[in-house]
Order: C-alpha cells, then sequence, then structure tokens
C-alpha cells in the first residue's frame, strides 16, 4: 500500500538539472526592461523559483505541494511582467513526476488552469511580447497540457512493470517450493513404507536362518521382490519429474498472461498431441521460454497458440503483435532463443522467426525421437 508521503520518483536521473541550462532565458526577457526595480524583482524571482525547484525534488510530503505551489505563483507573476511563460514547461515536468494521483490531478489541474489564464490575458490586454512570440507560446500551452499526463503514464507504466517482475518471480519461488514438497510426500510415500518392509523381513530373515533355512529363503525372495518393485517407482517418479506435459504448460502459460494483461487465445487441444514424454517435455521449456520473451521484451497485447499436428510431427505457431525481434538479435543468448533453437535441434525439431507486424514463432516436433542415422545403423 503507498504511503501518503511517498509521493514522488525515487530517481529522476539527469533530467531536472539539464533543465537548469534553461535558466539563460528569462534574464533575456528581464533586461528587456528599462525598470531598474523590475529588473531586480525578475533576479530575486528567477533565483528563488530555481531554489525551490531544487527544493522540491529533494523534499517529501506536504513541503513538495509548498515549493510546487511557490513555482507555480512566480511562474504566473513573471508572464504577467515580463511575458515569460516558459516557467511553465519546468513545472509541467515536475508534475508528471509526482507519483501520488490525488496530489498529481491536484497540481496538474490548478497549473494547467493558471497557465491557461494568464496567457489569455496577456493576449486580451495585447501585450507585446505575447505577439511576437506567439508560435512558442501556443507549444508551451500543449506541452503544459500533455507533458505531464504523459510523464506520469510513464512512470506509471515503469512501476508496474517492476511490479511484474517481482510477482513473477515470487511465484517462481512458490513454484520451488511446491515441487520440493510435492517431491518429498512422492519419495516418502513410494520409499519410505517398502523401506521399513524390507528392513522387517531382513531381520526376520536373519533369525530364521539358523532355525528355519527355507522360511528365511522366502523373506529374502521377498526382501528382493519388494526392492525391485521400489527401484521401478523410483524410475517412474524420477521420470514424471523431468517431465512437464505440454497441458499443465498452457495452464501456467494461461496464468502469465492474464496477469500481464496481455490476451491468449490458443487454437488445438493438448490432450490430443502425441509426443514422446521428452519432446513433449522439450516443447513445454520453449513454450514457457517463448512467452518469458512476449511478457517482458514485446509489449504486445495479444498472443496466439496454435497446435497443428501433422503426419510426423507437431507444428506449434507462437505469434504475438508486439515490436517484433531484430534481425541481428535473433538468437542472441539474451532472449533465450538460441536456447530453444538448441533444445529442439536435439530432439530433430527445428524453429523459424518471423517479425513482421509483431513475432512469429513455428516450432516443428517429431512424435518421437529418432535416432541419428550412424547410431539407427549400429547393430
Amino acid at each position: 500500500m503507498q504511503k501518503w508521503y511517498q509521493i514522488f520518483q525515487k530517481s529522476t536521473g539527469l533530467n531536472p538539472y539539464v533543465w537548469v541550462v534553461f535558466y539563460i532565458l528569462p534574464f533575456y526577457f528581464i533586461f528587456r526592461s528599462t525598470s531598474t526595480y523590475q529588473v531586480v524583482i525578475g533576479i530575486v524571482m528567477i533565483l528563488v523559483f530555481f531554489g525551490c525547484y531544487v527544493l522540491s525534488f529533494l523534499s517529501k510530503g506536504w513541503l513538495v505541494y509548498f515549493w510546487t505551489s511557490v513555482q507555480i505563483l512566480i511562474s504566473i507573476t513573471m508572464t504577467l511582467l515580463f511575458g515569460y511563460v516558459y516557467f511553465a514547461l519546468f513545472l509541467a515536468f515536475f508534475i508528471g513526476n509526482i507519483k501520488n494521483r490525488v496530489g498529481f490531478f491536484t497540481l496538474y489541474t490548478i497549473h494547467l488552469m493558471t497557465t491557461v489564464l494568464t496567457v489569455n490575458y496577456g493576449f486580451v490586454t495585447r501585450n507585446p511580447w505575447f505577439i511576437t512570440q506567439l508560435p512558442f507560446v501556443l507549444v508551451s500551452v500543449v506541452a503544459v497540457v500533455l507533458l505531464p499526463i504523459t510523464t506520469f503514464n510513464r512512470n506509471n507504466n515503469d512501476r508496474l512493470q517492476g511490479q511484474l517482475e517481482d510477482a513473477n518471480k515470487k511465484i517462481s519461488e512458490l513454484v520451488k517450493l511446491e515441487e520440493r514438497q510435492r517431491i518429498a510426500r512422492d519419495l516418502h510415500d513410494t520409499l519410505g513404507q517398502k523401506l521399513s518392509l524390507i528392513g522387517l523381513k531382513s531381520d526376520l530373515a536373519g533369525k530364521l536362518i539358523t532355525k528355519d533355512p527355507n522360511r528365511a529363503h522366502e523373506e529374502i525372495q521377498d526382501v528382493r521382490q519388494t526392492a525391485r518393485v521400489a527401484l521401478q517407482e523410483v524410475r517412474e517418479l524420477v521420470t514424471q519429474m523431468r517431465g512437464t506435459r505440454l497441458v499443465d504448460e498452457m495452464f501456467r502459460i494461461t496464468q502469465i498472461l492474464k496477469a500481464a494483461q496481455i490476451e491468449f487465445y490458443l487454437h488445438g487441444d493438448p490432450d490430443e498431441v502425441n509426443l514422446s514424454l521428452m519432446n513433449e517435455n522439450v516443447l513445454s521449456m520453449c513454450l514457457k521460454e517463448a512467452v518469458n520473451n512476449i511478457v517482458k521484451h514485446s509489449s504486445a497485447s495479444e498472443c496466439s497458440i496454435t497446435l497443428a499436428p501433422a503426419r510426423a510431427e507437431l507444428v506449434v505457431t507462437v505469434k504475438d503483435n508486439g515490436i517484433g525481434i531484430p534481425g541481428d538479435k535473433a538468437y542472441s543468448r539474451g532472449n533465450g532463443l538460441r536456447g530453444m533453437w538448441e533444445r529442439l535441434e536435439f530432439v530433430n525439431g527445428s524453429m523459424n522467426i518471423q517479425s513482421d507486424e509483431g513475432t512469429t514463432l513455428i516450432l516443428r516436433v517429431p512424435h518421437v525421437l529418432k535416432k541419428p542415422e550412424k547410431e539407427a545403423g549400429e547393430s
């Protein structure tokens, strides 16, 4: 939950200080005045505005609103006395970086209304400074309208993206924890009882070996059979751990895309996929990597996955309407596409990439894992 005093971005970079370069402009307007009194007042207001501007970035809580209000008053005064409307641009940038929604809209409304009224007053009174710089004044008014909204939305998107990444990390940790607990339960249920039975029968066989050798031999046979059953169950358990079913992966993909606010369309039935366990596992890992890339890098609003079974292979098409992938980054290590290509190559599959109005991945996976030709000819 956002606290009341957390109203401003933690880091704004060098942007606020780059604007300081433009502080030379008001001196031009001030020194055009013939009154020494106005020149002194103008210089004082510039210095006060600069001080309040810096203090606004350094302060917290209600002090931010106080210093911003002082800047708005100075901006109005500079506009009326010297026709200098450009302080409104400084304020527009600053207000856009306030992250408290109520504080942002309050200051945005006040700043917009005062700027429009002041500019209109200058035109009504036929201030010659407004007339001579009419195009720049109109551009400044447009910037006062659009710049705060654009900056505020950009900062919100960045913050939401960070929250989404944190949520994905937490989900991954929870999935790992649940998987560890499941493995522990399966091992306990699979091995615990049978190992206890093996121990009891071994003790009994040791006691009967001199008294009743035949009975002891039967117990040893039971121990051997129980050990074989336990070994078989462990192998099946390990096989299930290594494999990820396509149906389960589709469920996770649906949840991830829903959390990222990306519309998801699935064409085809994952239950009807006829793949070996290894090939299905490889396809699931590739789909997971592809969807992660869409969420993190594509800026897409829609994603579709099409499952098209063929005679000897399964063709899977993953398409999004995002920004696409530059050709020189198609197989870079950072986006994971090279890893997908290597996994598919291991099971004699393939992957094609198309980047036109988004990104399209075409994955081809054979129904069964074929041996290489050299190995197939060996006896």
